[in-house]
């Protein structure tokens, strides 16, 4: 008979696993606490309008693809892919913003507009991020993490040397440059990482190689679409498909999980995947002498930012924003500072604007903008219905100075989404949006472990392990957990 194979909630890690598995054969069931799949990458509509709740930016275009053609598929089976161009705006000031171009020859010419002679150095320094790329995200992405062994080979050793993990993303850009707007540009990817660009590993550069020469895509009809996919093809592979099930209690007797009780009815099984928040996973579910870490153990954990999150329907057409917009119309070091250094809510923030009916009028009624707007804010912060108020207010403030024209009387629909949100949909440890922090003491060993140290049978994946946050890191994530439970349980 299959082994029973049980995977706890439907994100793209676990949904990645649960295909995985029941490719190999194993009998697999997913039980998601809400009502639809996707995590944090979820969708709703209101007022005509269809709002992406989580990730907007589709990079990586590849990881992708090679995750669609494991299982014989093409992204095209599932959606349609368009390249962005521009890839997204900066907003430096209410008279100065500018466009990032698709395309490598349109990039140089805009950095050689800021600073003459900066094109070649820009080649370099792509190609160096190429390499980061080539070994990071093809190589280093697919351990496990379990043991050193894995990265003894001489020749990760040498990739290891030539990755820059012990200078700082912060130093290795001012090597090539020197405008402060490049700067700003090229240390943007990784705001959201965990750190200053100051703590940044330089190997996090291969963030700007796929941004800049893999490029910003979109799937028409929005992120879900990604997720509609994935669960048609889990669902062709045998996967069920259980919703608004909440994981109460992981039974463990011996050193065996033997059931997975949920508030609709108990599960028997053999093996158990936990895709849902890892930390709730180990201090909530299971019991003391199961769990992986203690509570001083999670305390000490460094975790990525939390946002705080605004979705409004507008029923007019808003100038001047493109599909992706970076306000930048602030200070970028106070900002993440009070980020990762002094947590606190931020005095004057940097924020996002999604506008993809710019590029998608199937998300917005004739005539209107979906607007989806974003500021990283520290993880664990009160959280209340002013505070985000007030925000909302300094947002469209600054909105409508850039765009010149009134759009809060315009609103026909407003949501509001922060930390209390994330802890009520996700269990989110401390609120948090984006994992933990991408620092070079919480990197492969050193995450929170793939596999239960006390419980033969309990494995886990998503963005608070192996191999870190993201929706690309998350969906390698399940494949790599999947192929460790093979390996265990064939």
């Amino acid at each position: 008979m299959p082994k029973r194979t049980l995977v706890i909630g439907a994100g793209f890690a676990g949904l990645a696993a649960a295909t995985s598995l029941a490719d190999k054969g194993y009998d697999v069931t997913i039980v998601e606490k809400n009502s639809m799949a996707g995590g944090r990458a979820r969708v709703f509509t209101a007022n005509g309008f269809t709002f992406d709740m989580g990730p907007s930016w589709y990079w990586m275009p590849d990881v992708f693809d090679d995750y669609f053609a494991r299982f014989g598929k093409k992204t095209a089976d599932y959606y349609d892919l368009v390249r962005l161009d521009p890839s997204y705006k900066v907003v430096f000031g209410p008279d100065e913003a500018v466009d990032l171009p698709a395309g490598l020859d349109k990039l140089e010419t805009l950095f050689e507009q800021f600073e003459p002679g900066s094109s070649p150095r820009l080649r370099e320094f792509l190609k160096q991020a190429a390499y980061k790329y080539e070994v990071g995200m093809h190589k280093f992405v697919w351990k496990p993490s379990r043991s050193i062994t894995e990265f003894i080979s001489l020749k990760l050793l040498a990739d290891v040397a030539r990755l820059d993990v012990f200078q700082s993303l912060a130093s290795h850009a001012r090597k090539y440059f020197s405008h402060p707007r490049l700067l700003e540009i090229v240390e943007f990817p990784v705001l959201f990482l965990g750190a200053t660009p100051e703590n940044t590993p330089a190997m996090y550069s291969l963030m700007n190689y796929a941004e800049m020469a893999l490029g910003t895509w979109y799937p028409m009809g929005g992120m879900h679409k990604i997720v509609e996919g994935m669960v048609s093809l889990a669902e062709e592979k045998g996967v069920k498909m259980l919703y608004d099930q909440t994981v109460t209690s992981i039974n463990v007797v011996g050193r065996d999980v033997k059931r997975v009780t949920t508030d609709k009815g108990i599960f028997e099984t053999d093996i158990v995947v936990a895709g849902a928040d890892y930390n709730h996973v180990d201090t909530v579910l299971l019991t003391d002498g199961t769990r992986n870490y203690d509570d001083a153990y999670w305390k000490s954990r460094v975790m990525a930012p939390s946002s705080l999150l605004f979705y409004l329907g507008v029923d007019k057409r808003i100038p001047k924003l493109k599909h992706h917009n970076l306000f930048f119309d602030e200070d970028f070091k106070l900002h993440a500072k009070e980020i990762y250094e002094t947590p606190r809510w931020p005095t004057k923030p940097l924020f996002y604007a999604s506008a993809p009916s710019k590029t998608d009028p199937g998300v917005a009624p004739d005539g209107c903008e979906n607007l989806f707007l974003l500021i990283p804010v520290a993880p664990d912060l009160t959280d209340d219905d002013e505070t985000r108020e007030r925000y909302y207010t300094m947002l469209m403030d600054r909105l409508e100075a850039y765009t010149g024209t009134d759009i809060r009387n315009h609103v026909v629909y407003k949501r509001s989404y922060a930390h209390a949100d994330f802890k009520q949909d996700y269990n989110a440890f401390r609120g948090n949006a984006y994992g933990l922090a991408n620092t070079l003491k919480q990197t492969a060993l050193l995450k929170p472990s793939l596999k239960n140290k006390r419980v033969n049978n309990l494995f886990y994946t998503g963005q608070l392990t192996v191999p870190g946050p993201g929706v690309p890191p998350s969906l390698i994530s399940g494949l790599v957990v999947a192929d460790e439970v093979a390996k265990e349980f064939s």
